[in-house]
């Protein structure tokens, strides 16, 4: 219970037995009204203008479940400016901040969940929304100040909401700390549910997971924002089945196609020959080169390209791919780092010898992101439009940016074949994780 008082026109809209609101009274008060928070919908009417508690979650684009602190909406209204007019960035963050966002007391720190060389994970829970989240803490005890990763990782989640990257909630910044709060996955890796598979995924299940891969590389993409270090170990899956791009610190926003950038990036499995000979000039097509490693791999079970050193990986590529010429690739013969490896003259192998289990489509994508010439690899917008993906039908080619795959009817997982995990039609969960939940170690 709380008490509001207020001289202000306001509806108190209550909610019935059966949780719609059938009836709403409007009435000039100066009494106290005690009212039970959890069944009555405020809507605030200053000068003409109705705020409610959804218009703001639009304007400062919160969760839909948030819990807004007691007499915020009345705040809100008188300070905000008109609807139509924009609102000012400092008003906003006052707001958020106001709310409990940007506080560590937000948030209740619970397990931890992993540890790396600068960023400790816990599991943790929103006392906004009283659900859960990840705790990325990264640590500022270096003289540097924060990570350039994190600092790449925070400026690009902030403006990325897409069904299949990771969504960023919140951002805490204190003298020793960087936390970043994620939605929590109950999840596994893409490799982790690999390995479970037994390296045999069903070749249903690999389509759409391609498929939710390519969804959300597509809108980075068209935002200008290159991930640059794809692979298994970066995607995570939920109990659903979604996939969902994670671990952007190595991401960059490109201001143009041929901006000038460092060749270390990228997981050396998955790296495109071009950057693997010190090409510095890239744009998309770098990511693409990495879905078509993941392609591979989700359908034989194994990297395509397992290199130990750079010309190792080089010397991989090209022992299925063919030794570039210049019909193959233009201009690799008079590169300089290209001469000095001297490799053997390859013939190109039929990638359909390596992955038997591929259909004539699926081969003809992979064939097409695995381009030696990086302005002719397919986009992600072209491969999400793929004869290969055809049998999903339709509606999941006009889905909204926040829209899950499996929103669409008839999308749904099969049963993998794998010996340790399966995924079954009737809920779509991932037994393994069902079973942490079982065993409460999540």
């Amino acid at each position: 219970m709380f008490t509001c008082k207020h001289t202000y026109h306001v509806t108190h809209t209550y909610c019935g037995a059966d949780g719609t609101w059938p009836a709403s009274a409007a009435m000039e008060t100066t009494r106290d009204w005690h009212l039970a928070h959890d069944h009555v919908l405020h809507e605030y009417r200053i000068q003409g203008r109705c705020i409610m508690g959804k218009d703001i979650n639009k304007r400062l684009s919160l969760p839909a479940d948030i819990r807004l602190p007691e007499g915020y909406l009345e705040k809100f209204a008188m300070n905000s400016p008109p609807f139509d007019k924009p609102m000012s960035r400092r008003l906003r963050r006052a707001s958020l901040s106001e709310i409990g966002f940007g506080k560590l007391e937000t948030y209740i720190k619970l397990d931890k969940l992993g540890e790396g060389t600068y960023a400790t994970v816990f599991k943790g829970r929103s006392k906004l929304t009283d659900n859960l989240v990840a705790l990325k803490e990264i640590r500022l005890e270096h003289e540097e100040g924060a990570p350039c990763t994190a600092i790449r990782e925070v400026s690009l989640l902030k403006d990325l909401k897409h069904a299949n990257i990771v969504t960023l909630h919140d951002i805490i910044h204190t003298d020793k700390c960087l936390t970043l709060v994620f939605e929590y996955l109950v999840s596994d890796y893409l490799k982790q549910y690999m390995d479970d598979c037994g390296s045999i995924m069903s070749v249903h299940n690999v389509k759409i997971f391609l498929f939710q891969l390519l969804r959300g590389l597509a809108y980075c993409h068209r935002r200008k924002v290159l991930h640059r270090d794809l692979k298994p170990q970066n995607l995570l899956i939920n109990e659903k089945g979604e996939l969902k791009l994670a671990d952007f610190g190595l991401a960059r926003a490109k201001s143009v196609p041929t901006k000038t950038y460092s060749n270390e990036v990228v997981t050396l499995w998955y790296r495109p020959p071009d950057v693997l000979l010190g090409s510095t000039e890239y744009s998309t097509p770098i990511d693409m080169w990495g879905v078509g490693c993941i392609f591979y791999e989700m359908i034989t079970g194994r990297p395509l390209f397992p290199g130990s050193t750079v010309e190792d990986e080089l010397h991989l590529i090209f022992r299925i791919l063919g030794t570039p010429t210049e019909e193959t690739w233009p201009g690799i013969t008079t590169s300089e780092e290209f001469k000095t490896y001297n490799f053997p003259q390859y013939k190109a192998e039929p990638l359909v010898n390596h992955a038997p289990r591929i259909d004539n489509d699926g081969h003809d994508l992979l064939s097409m992101l695995l381009q030696f010439e990086a302005k002719k690899r397919v986009s992600a917008e072209d491969a999400l439009r793929h004869s290969y993906f055809r049998s999903l039908g339709e509606q999941v080619q006009t889905l909204a940016d926040t829209a899950s795959i499996f929103s669409v009817k008839g999308v749904q997982l099969q049963r993998d074949p794998g010996k340790r995990s399966s995924v079954y039609p009737e809920s779509c969960k991932f037994p393994r994780l069902l079973q942490k939940r079982k065993e409460g170690t999540f």
